[in-house]
């Protein structure tokens, strides 16, 4: 094993870093999840330090990133926070199968701004969200598109909550833009990512859905059919140890066996 995990270092050209001419001229363009943009900033930075390719990230929903690929944007890698959009991508023969791996995982949580008179409820079948919300608006991200909105949708249906409090959703287009309107307290509740919930000081989590009540959030990542032939080396540091403690220290569970 630890013969071809070197083998790999040595392919991908992670343990050397690149002349000053060729990291000058080298850059990866990443496509990610709204929720990854704290921790994948770290790992990009630490990316950069180790190899000397830079890395342009640009973060959204992943529908919407995934319709920029279809229509042509020029992106190496794809990090989705469901599997549903890299399936699509799959299908449409906009990313390489072979360099697909399910690398995060994370939690839904119920926030509120931090200085709402609300405390820790038990989420559970029955329990009346409408109610909680009172005449204040509950928002997520567009639960027609947006991964965590299709996940909030979920759950609600499941522990039978949905009908009684749809009328009282907003939806955004992604999942920050949600976090942010509880953060400014123009929503009374919010349905987003516990690590989105841990990076924002003016929201508190109240609450945290059951893990059966919603499909696994899974991150999946994988490089695009036109990726730079660097785009590999970044593939293979998103799985390394060093990226999996920057991942556990802003929440994520960490899916992928770390490589390197």
């Amino acid at each position: 094993m630890l013969a071809r995990v070197i083998a790999l270092l040595i392919a991908l050209g992670i343990a050397s870093p690149l002349s000053g001419a060729q990291a000058q001229n080298t850059t990866i363009t990443v496509f990610a999840a709204a929720s990854l943009k704290n921790a994948l900033d770290e790992v990009n930075a630490a990316f950069t330090k180790a190899t000397g390719i830079k890395v342009a990230a640009s973060y959204a929903a992943s529908s919407a990133l995934m319709k920029q690929i279809e229509n042509g944007a020029p992106a190496d890698v794809f990090v989705s926070a469901d599997l549903d959009w890299m399936d699509y991508g799959a299908h449409h023969k906009l990313i390489k199968d072979d360099a697909r791996v399910n690398l995060l995982g994370n939690r839904l949580v119920l926030i509120a701004p931090k200085d709402s008179k609300l405390g820790n409820i038990a989420i559970a079948p029955g329990f009346d969200l409408s109610k909680l919300a009172g005449n204040g608006r509950i928002v997520t991200g567009d639960v027609r598109a947006v991964p965590v909105g299709r996940y909030a949708k979920a759950a609600l249906e499941k522990l039978g909550a949905w009908a009684a409090v749809e009328p009282k959703f907003a939806m955004t287009e992604n999942v920050r833009a949600a976090l942010a309107l509880v953060a400014r307290g123009e929503a009374a509740l919010g349905i987003v990512y516990e690590t989105d919930a841990k990076a924002e000081p003016n929201v508190k989590i109240i609450g945290v859905f059951p893990a059966d009540s919603y499909p696994p959030i899974v991150y999946p990542v994988a490089l695009t059919q036109n990726a730079k032939p660097d785009a590999g080396r970044y593939l293979a540091f998103l799985q390394s140890r060093e990226a999996n403690g920057v991942f556990e220290a802003n929440g994520f569970t960490f899916l992928a066996r770390p490589t390197l």
